[in-house]
């Protein structure tokens, strides 16, 4: 039986690895201290072990990080909080297994049509890519070298209930429901050509919890994707569809600076597969359907 200690959930996708792992019988509680218990970002690595004492977690699990920002609040957040887990777990619950969330912009450009590996070559294009890149590698060498029992998740594009605009899916949403209550005839998104991984937060929380409660690991890293790729202009149509919405939809300025030089990336999902018995179940439609429902019911 598991005790978990998991920060970030109250976000979208702490959120749902929160319930996933309060869902499973096999986990007996989950501690969520908020930030006024302990802030990752803002505090020390001595508050963090003090913690950590105090619960005594079977697993730690971050949830926490940045999409946006200056380099130095990318580092602050991605790069500075792994290597506060990494010290203070190695030093106060070396027994635990520390679980982080990295991201797919740790790959960078990626050929048309391939299916990115976990040990494909990593040549991040943005300040955020290398700010998940260097607490990765952080948590591999930590991993491999016995120091601490660490793992990441590289999430690719995570979608569904309760995402909010600062992803595509969710601003288009906005933007679309926007556009609906006041008759408008058009919304204006970003450009859309793209191909990217749509993965279902459900999924991807159906697989921290499985990381979490592997007996043991081979691997220190796993791919978190749908292993399909669709352009955003293909997702944004379908969620319109869905939400009955017939009007026109702009393209214009530039995408975010995360991704912006990445015209494709699709997951190769095999290794949490053979591992941890692990595959996505939910498809694009299915996905799109909820977040236009959470949205409804909202």
């Amino acid at each position: 039986m598991t005790r978990v200690l998991l920060f970030g959930a109250s976000g979208f996708i702490g959120g749902h690895v929160r319930d996933a792992l309060t869902a499973d019988p096999r986990v007996t509680e989950v501690l969520c201290p908020g930030r006024t218990t302990h802030d990752l970002v803002a505090g020390e690595p001595t508050g963090l072990a003090d913690l950590l004492r105090r619960t005594a977690p079977d697993a730690v699990v971050c949830c926490v990080g940045a999409l946006t920002g200056a380099p130095t609040q990318l580092v602050t957040a991605n790069t500075l909080v792994a290597a506060k887990l990494l010290e203070a777990v190695g030093a106060a619950a070396p027994q635990a297994r520390l679980v982080r969330l990295g991201s797919a912009g740790e790959y960078g450009v990626v050929p048309d049509g391939v299916s990115v590996t976990e040990t494909d070559p990593t040549r991040p294009v943005s300040a955020y890519g290398v700010s998940h890149l260097a607490g990765t590698r952080l948590f591999q060498l930590a991993g491999e070298s016995g120091q601490v029992d660490a793992v990441s998740v590289r999430v690719f594009n995570p979608i569904g209930p309760g995402m909010s605009e600062e992803n595509l899916l969710g601003r288009a949403a906005a933007r679309i429901r926007a556009a609906l209550a006041e008759d408008a005839a058009a919304i204006t998104l970003g450009p859309l050509s793209a191909y990217r991984d749509f993965v279902d937060v459900r999924d991807l929380a159906a697989l921290v919890v499985a990381v979490v409660l592997a007996p043991a690991l081979r691997h220190r890293v796993f791919n978190a994707g749908s292993g399909r790729a669709v352009t955003a202009r293909e997702a944004v149509g379908l969620l319109a569809g869905t939400a009955g919405y017939r009007g026109r939809i702009h393209e214009a300025g530039v995408g975010p600076q995360r991704s912006t030089a990445v015209g494709w990336i699709r997951a190769d999902v095999g290794r949490a597969g053979q591992e941890l018995g692990w595959t996505p179940l939910r498809d694009l439609a299915t996905s799109i359907k909820d977040i236009w429902a959470a949205g409804e019911a909202r």
